[in-house]
């Protein structure tokens, strides 16, 4: 199962931690989600999903304020007693005494944050999806060309490292070459990311590694993308059919996410890189709403609704 630090959090989260004296190191969070333990502090326990971060709001606070030292005793000693990775405190409140005195007892971090409740949730929530997320490795070539994250792949040798640096020069940016870290954070999003060794490089036959960032520049490269179109590169076949008009999508599957993708045959004397820049504006139109396969077949029928007409009057 796919966890995160709890050390990671806090330095992700500009978090404070009050209990300095908790080893924190050996905390794993594998949660994406958060609670807000308003239930329990009114004592009700039962679906208490006690693997989340438990993250306390102004409402919170409020009621744990207004509850006797008896019972705050009650309620902190049964929340502590599951197994929660870790309490955080929002708005730059301060847990009472009692609650700091349990939670030490029973090794359980107390962490705070000056954001307010909700953009805090906001925020930790999206990050760990995306570093919770179930990931895959591909093999391929990662590029943001025009804002849409193009995916390149094919055979080993067959130019996908040669298109990349092609579309950086033409002022595109790179994500990842050879292998593509492929994370699902949603039904409908994947992500792609580098993989630490090999971030920012490019292997090129015949010349070996290339630094992109060092050649080109901080603007040349790109951490994360989301993957919006897959461009699969396969040896020219004379006697295969290849689509010439593009009015029905082909998809490829990632994770259980659907996404568009194009074969394209090479052979001497085509340009990858412009093809991969058409692609991704034309996938960019088509989300927009304008389709030129559908144009021409639109056109195509009004020609010839207008020969039939023009020979029903002959």
């Amino acid at each position: 199962m796919a966890s995160v630090s709890l050390v990671k959090i806090i330095e992700k989260m500009k978090l404070e931690n009050l209990t300095p004296e908790i080893d924190v190191k050996k905390i794993k969070v594998t949660q994406p989600d958060i609670n807000r333990p308003a239930l329990q502090m009114a004592g009700y326990f039962e679906h208490f999903d006690s693997t989340r971060l438990q993250v306390i709001g102004f409402v919170e606070y409020t009621y744990m304020e207004g509850m006797t030292d008896e019972r705050k005793r009650e309620v902190y000693e049964k929340l502590m007693s599951y197994d929660v990775p870790a309490i955080i405190y929002c708005r730059e409140m301060h847990p009472d005494p009692i609650m700091m005195e349990i939670a030490v007892a029973h090794n359980k971090p107390i962490l705070m944050t000056k954001k307010t409740t909700s953009s805090f949730m906001a925020e930790i929530i999206r990050w760990l999806n995306v570093k919770l997320a179930p990931c895959i490795s591909v093999h391929g070539v990662l590029v943001d060309v025009y804002g849409e994250g193009v995916l390149i792949t094919g055979e080993s040798g067959i130019g996908k490292s040669e298109a990349a640096l092609e579309l950086v020069k033409r002022g595109h940016r790179l994500v990842t070459d050879d292998v593509v870290e492929l994370r699902k954070v949603s039904d409908d999003t994947l992500i792609g990311s580098a993989p630490d060794v090999t971030k920012h490089l490019i292997e090129l036959r015949g010349i070996g590694i290339v630094d992109i960032k060092a050649l080109f520049g901080a603007s040349s490269v790109k951490d994360t993308q989301q993957i919006d179109l897959v461009i699969r590169l396969e040896d020219w076949d004379k006697d295969k059919e290849y689509d010439r008009l593009g009015l029905e999508d082909n998809y490829t599957e990632y994770l259980g996410n659907k996404v568009v993708c194009h074969n394209i045959p090479i052979r001497p004397g085509r340009n990858l890189a412009i093809i991969c820049e058409s692609a991704a504006v034309n996938h960019r139109q088509k989300k927009m709403g304008y389709n030129a396969a559908q144009e021409l077949y639109t056109r195509v029928q009004n020609s010839l609704a207008k020969r039939r007409g023009e020979e029903d009057e002959d």
